[in-house]
């Protein structure tokens, strides 16, 4: 059949279509590629702050071993410290006894030989006014207190010990110690010299005492 063109123009030939990709193709393509995205951003981001967390584990290591070496080190001043005090009161001790002219020797003696016998107790002051002694002192338990009142007693050289108080020492929260008041009366033995002669000749604390014979009219 001939087809006859009536508007006198030329009739435009046909090109073939370019079939692109569907709307629904494209907007996945890109959600896909922003989420790509998306998670490459947070994956940096959580690297950076597992090193970030790393390097602060590593410092907070760091700090806990140097405050250990440093709480080992404060408890060996302390320790330090208080051996110290015990022995600059022993020291105290020693010069007041010292100071007494009558029978202080003696009393050192008496006193060394009781206290060494006496575990976990340490003296801290002594005062003398004549025979009368105030004792005062730490233990680490009532017990101690009570054993050094029995070597007290069986010495020779103590009357009358009596102890005043006693009470947990409350500054001292680490270790559970007491302190104590003691009163007694210092006496030597009967037949004990008092001088060189004492010196020369000492009586153990813990040995029994003889008197000396009385002579019968």
């Amino acid at each position: 059949m001939i087809r006859i063109n009536l508007l006198g123009q030329p009739r435009p030939k046909d090109h073939p279509r370019l079939e692109g990709p569907p709307e629904a193709t494209l907007q996945i393509v890109l959600l896909l590629l922003s989420l790509a995205f998306a998670f490459g951003v947070l994956w940096f981001h959580w690297h950076q702050l597992s090193n970030d967390v790393s390097q602060r584990q590593g410092q907070i290591r760091a700090l806990q071993a140097q405050k250990t070496q440093l709480e080992l080190l404060k408890q060996q001043v302390e320790n330090f410290e208080r051996q110290k005090a015990v022995l600059q009161q022993r020291i105290s001790v020693i010069e007041q006894l010292q100071r007494n002219r009558t029978g202080g020797q003696e009393l050192l003696d008496a006193l060394a030989g009781t206290v060494t016998r006496t575990e976990t107790l340490w003296l801290t002051s002594l005062s003398r006014k004549g025979n009368a002694l105030t004792i005062e002192g730490t233990a680490a338990s009532v017990n101690a207190v009570a054993n050094l009142i029995t070597q007290l007693k069986r010495s020779g050289y103590f009357q009358k010990v009596e102890i005043k108080e006693t009470h947990q020492d409350e500054r001292n929260t680490a270790v559970q110690t007491f302190l104590f008041t003691l009163m007694a009366e210092f006496s030597l033995p009967q037949g004990k010299p008092v001088g060189p002669a004492a010196a020369a000749a000492p009586v153990s604390p813990g040995a029994p005492v003889k008197s000396a014979p009385t002579k019968k009219g």
